[in-house]
C-alpha cells in the first residue's frame, strides 16, 4: 500500500515510521523544502532526537505525492490542517482513506479536524480519526502504544487499524468520531492546568481532583455535541488524558508549569518552543460551553487564566470555595439541595 504522510513533524515522522515497519511503501511530507531536504539528508528529525529514520522511507516537500497513495496522513498542527489539506485536495483521488491524527479545535469555527479536512478535501473522501495516549517520542522507539481508529464507516476504521497495527502499535476502532475527537483536543486545556499546579507545588491529591473533574466536564460537553460518553472513560478519552497530564514530553504540561511558576502565557509558550494546542483549545471549549449552556468550571478558569490574565492561584481558590449546588457525583442528590 501506498501511504502519505502530511506533517514532518514528531507525531507525522513516528507515524511515517510505523507505516514504514509495517511493510508499505511511505512518503514524509514537509512544508519546507529546506527541511526536507535535512530530513533527507542526515535521516533524523530534531524532535525524535537519536531515533534514525529508514532508508525506505521517502521525504518530499511536494504535496502531489498524495496523487498514487492509498492512504493519507493529516499530521499538520490543527492551525495549518486547513492549509495543508487545501492543498492536497486537487491531488486526492475519490477512494483514498484521509487519517486526521491532528488534536485540536478551529478557531472561530469550533470545528473539528476531522470536519475540517471534509471541507478543505471537498468531502470527496472517507475520513477517519486516529487518536490516543500516543508521545510521538515512545512510539518512534517502539514502545508498546496504543490508539483508537474512529469513523462511523466500520470498513474505513478496520481499513486504518489493519494499516497501521502491529506488535507495539495497537489499533482499536471506534464508531464514535466525535467523541474520540473532543477527548483529544479537551484533553489538552486539562493538561495545562495540570502543569499550572505542577509548577504551584501542587502535588498528587490535586492533580487526581483535577484530572477526573476535567474529564467529568469534557464528557459533559462531548456528549451534548453528539459524542458517546463511554468514549470519555476510555484509551482515547481518559488514557489520553492521564498521559498528557503526567508527562513531560507533554507540551502542554511544560508550558503549564511555567505558567504556574509565574510566566505569561505567551512567554510560556515561546519557552516551550513548539505548538501548545491547549492554549487554542481552552478559547474554544469556552465558546462552546457558552454556547452549548454546558457548565464547565475548570476550563472556565483555565480561559481566564490564558485570556483574561487571572491569577492561577485566584482561580484555585474560587474553583475550591464555589457553591456547592450543582456538585453532584454518581447521580445521588446531596439532602436539602
Amino acid at each position: 500500500m501506498k501511504a502519505a504522510v502530511l506533517g514532518s513533524g514528531g507525531w507525522g515522522t513516528a507515524l511515517a515510521m510505523v507505516l514504514c515497519d509495517n511493510g508499505h511503501d511511505v512518503t514524509l511530507w514537509s512544508h519546507s523544502p529546506e527541511k526536507a531536504a535535512l530530513l533527507a539528508e542526515q535521516r533524523e528529525n530534531p524532535l525524535l532526537k537519536g531515533v534514525r529514520l529508514p532508508e525506505k522511507l521517502k521525504i518530499t516537500s511536494d504535496i502531489s505525492v498524495v496523487s498514487d497513495a492509498d492512504l493519507v496522513v493529516s499530521a499538520s498542527p490543527s492551525f495549518a490542517v486547513r492549509d495543508t489539506m487545501g492543498k492536497a485536495a486537487p491531488f486526492l483521488r475519490p477512494e483514498t482513506v484521509l487519517v486526521s491524527v491532528s488534536k485540536g479545535i478551529e478557531r472561530d469555527t469550533n470545528l473539528r479536524m476531522s470536519q475540517i479536512v471534509r471541507e478543505a478535501t471537498g468531502d470527496k473522501c472517507k475520513v477517519v480519526a486516529l487518536s490516543g495516549p500516543s508521545h510521538a517520542e515512545e512510539v518512534s522507539i517502539k514502545l508498546p502504544t496504543g490508539c483508537v481508529s474512529a469513523c462511523e464507516d466500520e470498513a474505513a476504521a478496520r481499513f486504518v487499524q489493519d494499516a497501521f497495527m502491529n506488535d507495539y502499535f495497537r489499533i482499536y476502532t471506534s464508531p464514535d468520531i466525535v467523541g474520540v475527537e473532543l477527548a483529544g483536543a479537551l484533553k489538552n486545556v486539562v493538561a495545562l492546568s495540570c502543569g499550572a499546579c505542577d509548577g504551584m507545588g501542587y502535588q498528587d491529591n490535586t492533580k487526581a481532583l483535577l484530572m477526573t473533574r476535567a474529564m467529568a466536564e469534557i464528557a459533559r460537553l462531548g456528549e451534548k455535541l453528539g459524542g458517546d460518553r463511554q468514549t470519555f472513560g476510555g484509551l482515547a478519552g481518559m488514557g489520553d488524558l492521564i498521559v498528557t497530564c503526567t508527562s513531560m514530553h507533554s507540551r502542554n504540561r511544560r508550558a503549564g508549569i511555567l505558567i504556574g511558576q509565574g510566566m505569561g502565557a505567551q512567554e510560556a509558550m515561546k519557552q516551550v518552543g513548539a505548538v501548545v494546542e491547549g492554549y487554542y483549545a481552552a478559547e474554544s471549549v469556552h465558546q462552546l460551553a457558552e454556547r452549548e449552556g454546558v457548565e464547565m468550571p475548570i476550563c472556565r478558569c483555565a480561559y481566564e487564566v490564558l485570556y483574561q490574565g487571572q491569577e492561577v492561584r485566584n482561580v484555585v481558590r474560587d474553583l475550591m470555595t464555589r457553591s456547592k449546588k450543582g456538585e453532584l457525583e454518581n447521580g445521588w442528590t446531596y439532602p436539602g439541595k
